[in-house]
């Protein structure tokens, strides 16, 4: 089965942005991914409800919706409003989270956590069964372009093993340094959602370059 891919439109055209949604909306892209930021759960600000709302008038793709937030639980309905189709949680930004994780679903949108780099994927074995899916953050949350940092394969390999017991429909999306460079070994690893923003906006032709992550094949280690 081919991966999942969600172009982030952090790394879009601001200027531009009915056009870069109408691309999206022509390419093989599956979602289109919205990372929300507060300024203060991380060190950035993106988007709020009008932007969100500009985007879903044009957007024929679901909205994949990444809340790097605090107190999210506040915001769950409007940003349902607005138009998400999946709305993450982080892990660490949550008290309560099973209870965070059913407001989400009681609103008709796929249930995801967000997991930053430090946080062990085990401690999700208490809900993993009640999610459709994790983030495994893959660069410290808050600014696109970052490097990608190498324990993530590790952390795939443990969700992936993790899910097979409690939840073998999961979906497991890396976000964060993804490319055609590592895609490859991301899938092999397990993850079958790749979020991708810098390597598709940044292309001489994003078509493309989302064509190539949406057909990568399985790096098979001798």
């Amino acid at each position: 089965m081919k991966p999942f891919v969600s172009p982030s439109i952090l790394a879009a055209d601001f200027a531009n942005m009915q056009r870069d949604i109408e691309m999206l909306n022509s390419s093989e892209a599956d979602w289109i991914h919205v990372d929300i930021m507060d300024g203060v759960f991380v060190p950035n600000i993106s988007f709020g409800f009008p932007v969100m709302k500009a985007v879903k008038q044009y957007a024929t793709k679901p909205l994949d919706v990444h809340l790097m937030i605090v107190d999210p639980d506040r915001y769950l309905k409007a940003f349902k409003d607005a138009g998400a189709d999946g709305i993450m949680v982080h892990y660490e930004a949550c008290t309560h989270l099973h209870r965070t994780i059913q407001a989400i679903k009681d609103l008709g949108c796929r249930a995801g956590v967000a997991l930053n780099p430090h946080t062990n994927v085990r401690l999700l074995e208490d809900v993993i069964a009640d999610v459709e899916q994790v983030c495994v953050m893959s660069v410290n949350p808050g600014f696109g372009g970052q490097k990608f940092i190498h324990n993530t394969y590790k952390k795939i390999r443990e969700l992936r093993t993790l899910a097979e017991l409690h939840n073998p429909k999961l979906f497991i999306e890396i976000d964060g340094g993804v490319d055609v460079s590592n895609a490859s070994k991301l899938i092999e690893a397990g993850a079958n959602v790749l979020v991708a923003g810098s390597s598709v906006f940044s292309a001489h032709n994003p078509l493309d370059a989302i064509s190539a992550l949406k057909n990568t094949q399985p790096l098979k280690e001798a």
